[in-house]
C-alpha cells in the first residue's frame, strides 16, 4: 500500500550540489553561503514540505560550467539556469516568479 503526504510547495528548484560545492559558496552578502541556502532564506514561507517553494540539492546534474551552478525550477523543465556567483539573489527570485513566504 502506497502512502501519501502533502505539501505546500507550488514549484521546486533542483541546484547541483556537486556545482555549488565548486564554488565554495559564492552567494549571501560575505560571498560564503551556497545557492540552495540563500534561496531558502529569500524566499522564507516555512521549512522542508510546509515551505511553499522546495528547494532541494541534487547530487550532479551533468551540466558541470565553469564559474555557475546549475539550477532546474521544475515548472520549466526544459529550461535550465546556470547562476553565477555573486548573483544576487533577489534578482533570481523575481525572475523566477517565486512566491513569497
Amino acid at each position: 500500500m502506497t502512502r501519501h503526504v502533502r505539501s505546500n510547495w507550488e514549484t521546486a528548484l533542483l541546484v547541483c550540489r556537486k556545482c555549488s560545492k565548486r564554488q565554495h559558496g559564492g552567494f549571501g552578502p560575505r560571498g560564503r553561503t551556497s545557492l540552495a541556502k540563500a534561496l531558502k532564506k529569500e524566499i522564507g514561507g516555512g521549512k522542508g514540505r510546509k515551505a511553499s517553494v522546495g528547494v532541494v540539492e541534487v547530487k550532479c546534474l551533468g551540466v558541470c560550467p565553469r564559474h555557475a551552478v546549475t539550477m532546474i525550477d521544475t515548472r520549466h523543465p526544459r529550461e535550465w539556469l546556470l547562476v553565477k556567483p555573486g548573483a544576487d539573489i533577489a534578482q533570481i527570485a523575481g525572475e523566477l516568479e517565486l512566491p513569497d513566504g
